[in-house]
């Protein structure tokens, strides 16, 4: 059975049970007109976003352009990442099964986090909490090492990946070279930056 045959299957059981419910409470014709209008109204537009979620994903990806997100794309075990307005590339990544939006940068070297992404994913600062000295381009900052269980973009997975935490990031976290140098390979072609995995392999 397609998919679209068990969603009309499963709207149809849904309004045959609106429609005893109602019938079983002894509403006026009236009441139950109105209600099951009401029913087929909210079948409607469920059958409308189920047959037409292709065209609301591109929707969804268009909006996010234009918000400064950018557009991800998965071919194959390949990402494709297109520019956002601002002349960056913006993914949105899952650390630890949590996802966050990040700025993939390949001037960084390692990968940051905010104080806030790395409570959110439940990364928690290792090496007894000693802070580390980082240079960014808005002068030094301290920061505490941390490491992510996975780090999931798009098709790609990696493991075990360092990451540095620090209230100073603000709302920014930056995927990093670190993250970068575990892929097979990685290139940017007009506006659109491609991420390759290793051949045969998982990213680790």
């Amino acid at each position: 059975m397609s998919d679209d045959n068990a969603t009309v299957l499963w709207l149809v059981g849904a309004l045959v049970l609106a429609l005893s419910a109602l019938t079983a409470r002894r509403l006026s014709i009236g009441a139950v007109i109105r209600s099951l209008l009401g029913w087929l109204v909210i079948g409607a537009l469920a059958w409308l976003v189920i047959t037409n979620r292709d065209g609301l994903e591109r929707l969804a990806s268009s909006v996010g352009e234009r918000a400064g997100i950018g557009t991800t794309e998965m071919q194959g075990d390949t990402v494709r990442i297109t520019m956002s307005p601002d002349g960056h590339f913006w993914a949105r990544v899952r650390l630890n099964g949590y996802t966050q939006r990040m700025l993939v940068d390949s001037g960084a070297t390692i990968t940051a986090i905010s104080a806030e992404t790395a409570r959110n994913a439940g990364i928690e600062a290792i090496g007894g909490g000693l802070p580390v000295l980082i240079n960014t381009a808005n002068g030094s900052i301290t920061a505490q090492r941390g490491r992510a269980e996975t780090v999931t973009l798009g098709t790609l997975e990696t493991r075990d990946l360092s990451v540095v935490i620090s209230p100073a990031f603000g709302n920014v976290n930056v995927l990093g070279m670190n993250y970068l140098s575990r892929l097979g390979s990685w290139r940017v072609e007009g506006r659109t930056l491609i991420l390759e995995p290793k051949p045969n392999a998982t990213n680790r």
